[in-house]
């Protein structure tokens, strides 16, 4: 089941998305309270090219991550991380194989079987 906001940026087209983008990019920078000429110097573009973005227009991932990275907001980012996952059984073979006590010879005692 998929939420609102999913359905939102389904919906939008790329170039609707790339202009969401840029109002996100230029509302942070308004309230970080920068110029479009500081955030271009601080980010390592011209301010042209900044302005390109923040109206849609200009689509370099590079210059977003360099935009992300003048803003402090590149932990936005967090979402593109692949994050590794372990299956319930997997978690349940780890959970059998698990000591729960010492043994003065070293060897490993399991948990007792149920007789169910």
């Amino acid at each position: 089941m998929t939420d609102n906001s999913d359905k939102y940026w389904i919906a939008l087209s790329d170039k609707a998305m790339m202009e969401t983008i840029g109002v996100f990019i230029k509302h942070h920078r308004l309230q970080q309270n920068k110029t479009q000429s500081q955030l271009a110097k601080e980010a390592g573009i011209v301010r042209s090219t900044l302005s390109l973005f923040e109206k849609g227009e200009n689509s370099s991932m590079l210059v977003f991550i360099q935009i992300l990275r003048a803003l402090n907001l590149l932990h936005m980012l967090q979402e593109f991380q692949i994050k590794q996952q372990i299956s319930p059984l997997q978690l349940a073979k780890l959970e059998q194989s698990k000591r729960i006590r010492a043994r003065r010879n070293g060897k490993k005692v399991s948990k007792p079987k149920s007789d169910w």
